[in-house]
């Protein structure tokens, strides 16, 4: 489970697994920039699962992740303001082994980040009033 709380202003903060994460919105639209918006935390967790598995397909054959860089950029429909196209460059050092090359591509399409985009969960909001403590 995760817990939010308030941090004041537009913080938000995620607790979970003795973690976490704080937000904070950008001071263009009231927030003072503190911390990242929940939207690039959401966008840097397709890229950073995708490193994870990176570096594991890379330690199980004594690979060096050396000068090994994932690169993600983000195609924005300027109309709705969101998100349409997602694409995630590796860049590999001369020493990769280039045989390996699309078995990395494999290794990074199992990242759960990924799979849950491509098959989303549904998602319920629901309230329970609570009593506070004084």
């Amino acid at each position: 489970d995760i817990t939010v709380t308030f941090g004041g202003g537009m913080k938000v903060d995620a607790h979970f697994n003795n973690f976490t994460v704080n937000t904070d919105q950008p001071k263009l639209v009231g927030g003072e920039g503190s911390a990242p918006e929940p939207f690039a935390y959401f966008l840097s967790s397709l890229v950073t699962c995708a490193g994870f598995f990176v570096a594991r397909f890379c330690q199980t054959r004594n690979i060096s992740t050396e000068g090994i860089q994932l690169r993600q950029s983000n195609d924005w429909n300027q109309q709705t303001g969101q998100v349409e196209n997602i694409k995630i460059e590796m860049e590999l050092p001369s020493s990769f082994p280039e045989k390996y090359a699309p078995a990395l591509i494999r290794a990074t399409n199992e990242c759960t980040v990924k799979k849950a985009l491509m098959n989303p969960p549904q998602i319920e909001v629901t309230t329970k009033v609570v009593e506070v403590a004084n």
